[in-house]
């Protein structure tokens, strides 16, 4: 008897809502906007879950430059509906979830492309933009995105947690990775209990580093703590009002933990003026500052350069392979979840979030963002028929 075959797949629909940025300095609007055709390399989204993120703000403000309207959001996770031609089915299918990928199009031309190890390839200068920068993005019921930059998920790390993964956690997987430290050296995490600090905390102590956790919140120092921090260092403790003394404490603090000499590196995650010079003298001389963190001018003084020998790094995202290596790294351990429960010690990567449902949340999570009690990180539920469905293979 024959095997019936599948039933073939629903139509597309023709249009679809999105919440974009049609003037700088003014609300979101929720609009109703054509549902993006793909090409050749590109896969075709179901967005299930979006992430908001500080540099959407800065979208927002016109701070890249964009032309408008254009769709928000560049941290999103979902589910393939459609397959470029040049997409191999090895690679993606319809129904495979993904975290999806930020550079359109790159250009596979030059030395960042096609450098022989493959980690420079997010530097490319002549992608077609950046998903939710500077091209549509994922705060709609569909996105398109790049199938080269996108990252397919295992079963035991759901899409509220890959969401935010998709960039907060690759630029601090990243920026752990660039400090180049080792079993037993101290990394400095500045901004440590934020969206991006409480993840590189998690990935930096099962690599064996020991890390002192730096802010200036209850919550986030509360949080950085939660997720396996060593040491933590409440950045206000020399003074609210007085920038240097705050400094003075940190630096003294930080070394004081760390046998007199500062940590090995510092990871920058906070745009906070002074945060990169609080940084450079908390760290020993010939250590490495790693530099995330988009302030318009990062300031650091030429004492920690010439006289102490900080070697400063810029880092950005993550390559295609290097994504693979935390989706990895975080499903060996147990998956990722969105925050209760999960933590470094516990099985399992947690993804602290605040969770707004629908697309016609996104005022209240405007709001709520910028009251500063934000934990991690605040993500929409755009589609919650596939958190649903997800729970069957056992992820949160």
């Amino acid at each position: 008897m024959a095997t019936p075959s599948p039933p073939p797949p629903a139509p597309l629909p023709e249009r679809m809502k999105a919440v974009q940025v049609t003037a700088f300095n003014h609300p979101y609007e929720i609009t109703t906007v054509p549902v993006p055709i793909v090409g050749p390399h590109d896969l075709l989204v179901k967005v299930a879950v979006a992430s908001y993120c500080h540099t959407d703000g800065m979208v927002a403000s016109g701070a890249f430059h964009t032309s408008l309207p254009v769709t928000a959001s560049h941290e999103g996770a979902g589910t393939v509906v459609a397959a470029g031609t040049s997409v191999s089915p090895e690679a993606f299918r319809p129904g495979d979830r993904v975290m999806c990928g930020l550079p359109l199009h790159p250009c596979a031309a030059c030395p960042d492309c096609v450098g022989s190890d493959g980690n420079y390839q997010q530097y490319c200068v002549n992608v077609a933009g950046h998903v939710g920068v500077h091209v549509d993005g994922c705060l709609a019921e569909f996105v398109r995105v790049d199938a080269r930059f996108s990252t397919k998920l295992p079963p035991n790390i759901g899409f509220r947690a890959a969401a935010p993964l998709a960039c907060a956690g690759r630029s601090a997987w990243r920026g752990v990775v660039q400090t180049g430290l080792t079993t037993g050296e101290w990394l400095l995490v500045v901004g440590a209990g934020g969206g991006l600090g409480h993840l590189a905390v998690q990935f930096a102590r099962p690599r064996g580093l020991r890390v002192v956790a730096v802010d200036a919140r209850d919550g986030a120092l509360e949080l950085a703590r939660e997720c396996g921090a060593d040491v933590v260092v409440d950045a206000r403790q020399g003074g609210d009002e007085d920038k240097e003394k705050c400094k003075e404490w940190v630096v003294a603090e930080v070394r004081r933990v760390t046998g007199g000499e500062g940590a090995h590196a510092a990871l920058v995650l906070s745009d906070a003026e002074g945060a990169t010079a609080t940084a450079a003298a908390a760290t020993r001389m010939h250590g490495t500052l790693v530099q995330v963190a988009q302030p318009e001018e990062v300031r650091l003084p030429f004492r920690e350069l010439v006289f102490r020998d900080i070697r400063v790094r810029g880092s950005l995202l993550c390559s295609p392979g290097e994504s693979r290596d935390m989706v990895r790294f975080i499903a060996e351990r147990g998956g990722a979840g969105k925050g209760e429960g999960k933590g470094e010690g516990e099985g399992g990567i947690r993804v602290e979030t605040v969770v707004f449902e629908g697309l016609e949340s996104i005022g209240e999570l405007v709001r709520f963002v910028r009251s500063g009690r934000l934990r991690g990180k605040a993500v929409v539920v755009v589609d919650p028929e596939q958190l649903e469905e997800e729970k069957k293979l056992g992820a949160e």
